[in-house]
């Protein structure tokens, strides 16, 4: 079979590889679509970040070189021993999260906190490549009506979800949502359904801003151009220091930000955090979310494949998705389709 692996920075190969059979609680799935991430791009542009290359990941047991993609969808091809409530030709949306089971966050509900914390595509093989093997908890059946090209954004949008939950959005707050990636759109239009009473959506792309609009802000500014003060709440979605300092300026006093973006060492004025008794609210990955998100899409007809920019061939995938997402702001969400 053809997969994009990654051997390090600036070399994603696309080669034949043979494919793996599922063993004892796996399952084999054909992709249908797989998106390519901010984390992706971070891997390719100057990696290792979170790809293991030394030690394997205690959980899938992989260590680089290994197949990149972790926001993808597609059929049961094949079961092995010991799964149930799948069998092939099974539309699956895939949640991505290794868990182990056993350590006190997983014990708790809270397997993205797992102390084996990763994900398919990144700790392990995963989805640019036209079969993946699976654990069979990260698999979702899909109901008829929700689309495969649809469920491959459902990963992207647990991260916006899961964010929304960890906000404590309340009926009628003013959100900021500052970067307008695919997180930050995916944010405006769940903050509009759980009861947001005014959005504003800030990135410098003009086109960017006014797809935010046609998703439900009820206002796009530029870069730093957020009020001062009004928002109630704001999800940061870049991971950069002058963004969270967008956002803090922009909350109210007693207001809450929210993590998202991928930042390093972010210094903040804690004097003024104190003084105006603001939370900075860490969010990562998602749990629970999938079912929510497919129900949303086939009971409520939520469209969370607005975001899609371009589907491009599996052996395109560095210079039409890596290349071209490095290289422009018109590109949002580029779906490879093994």
């Amino acid at each position: 079979m053809r997969a994009a692996i990654w051997y390090g920075a600036r070399d994603v190969r696309v080669e034949n590889v043979m494919p793996g059979a599922p063993g004892r609680g796996e399952v084999a799935v054909t992709v249908a679509y797989c998106g390519i991430c901010g984390s992706d791009l971070h891997e390719y542009a100057d990696g290792p970040h979170a790809i293991p290359v030394v030690e394997p990941h205690p959980e899938s047991g992989r260590v680089a070189p290994l197949t990149l993609g972790h926001e993808f969808s597609g059929t049961v091809a094949e079961v092995g021993p010991g799964v149930t409530g799948l069998r092939p030709g099974d539309r699956v949306a895939v949640e991505p999260h290794y868990r182990c089971g056993e350590c006190a966050r997983c014990l708790a509900g809270e397997y993205n906190l797992c102390r084996h914390f990763g994900f398919a595509g990144l700790m392990g093989d995963g989805g640019l490549a036209e079969r993946a093997v699976l654990p069979s908890y990260m698999l979702h059946r899909l109901p008829d009506g929700v689309s495969l090209k649809q469920a491959a954004v459902f990963e992207p949008a647990a991260v916006a979800l899961h964010g929304i939950r960890r906000s404590g959005l309340r009926d009628g707050e003013t959100v900021a949502v500052v970067g307008l990636g695919p997180i930050g759109l995916l944010v405006v239009q769940l903050a509009v359904r759980y009861g947001a009473g005014r959005v504003i959506a800030c990135d410098p792309s003009p086109s960017r801003r006014a797809l935010a609009c046609r998703l439900g802000a009820a206002e796009a500014v530029d870069a730093g151009e957020l009020p001062p003060g009004t928002a109630d709440l704001a999800f940061e979605a870049v991971g950069a220091e002058r963004t969270l300092r967008d956002c803090l300026e922009a909350t109210r006093r007693g207001g809450r930000v929210v993590l998202l973006g991928l930042g390093g060492v972010l210094a903040v004025d804690a004097f003024a955090l104190v003084n105006n008794e603001q939370s900075i609210i860490g969010s990562v990955g998602y749990r629970d979310c999938h079912p929510e998100l497919i129900r949303l899409a086939a009971e409520e007809g939520m469209d969370f494949g607005a975001i899609v920019t371009s589907v491009v061939p599996l052996d395109d995938v560095v210079h039409g998705g890596f290349e071209t997402l490095m290289n422009t702001m018109e590109e949002i969400k580029v779906l490879v389709r093994p």
